[in-house]
């Protein structure tokens, strides 16, 4: 059995400082509520910090590794009462360190409810 990928161990322990190692500088981060990637590392844990405390109960439930990136699968739940599932698609550079993270979530309806909770997050505070 491989190891875990460092950026699941960093979102499993909540540990933005970990998760901060994980990341690349020019990091890309496609959310699955907006068109426009978030960049760079500093503005991609800004949102990554958010979505840790919007999830609810989150855990990974499979990791598989390709070449040059990982899939994790996750559950989770929003406001105590939607569950939702998804996937982190990542592709790493030549040191296993994330390059590109993008997000797919379903059902329809707790997607709709993270959607609200960070959009109102972001309008608040948008990220730099």
């Amino acid at each position: 059995m491989t190891e875990p990928h460092a950026f699941r161990r960093a979102a499993e322990a909540k540990d933005l400082d970990l998760m901060r190692e994980a990341l690349a500088e020019d990091v890309v981060l496609h959310s699955p509520i907006l068109f426009k990637g978030f960049e760079g590392r500093d503005t991609a844990l800004f949102v990554l910090g958010h979505v840790i405390e919007v999830f609810e109960d989150f855990r990974y439930l499979d990791e598989v590794h390709g070449d040059g990136t990982v899939v994790l699968r996750f559950a989770a739940r929003i406001e105590g009462k939607f569950e939702i599932e998804g996937i982190d698609y990542l592709t790493l550079d030549g040191a296993g360190r994330v390059t590109d993270l993008t997000v797919f979530v379903r059902p329809l309806k707790a997607v709709n409810a993270f959607n609200e909770q960070m959009s109102a997050r972001l309008r608040a505070a948008p990220p730099a």
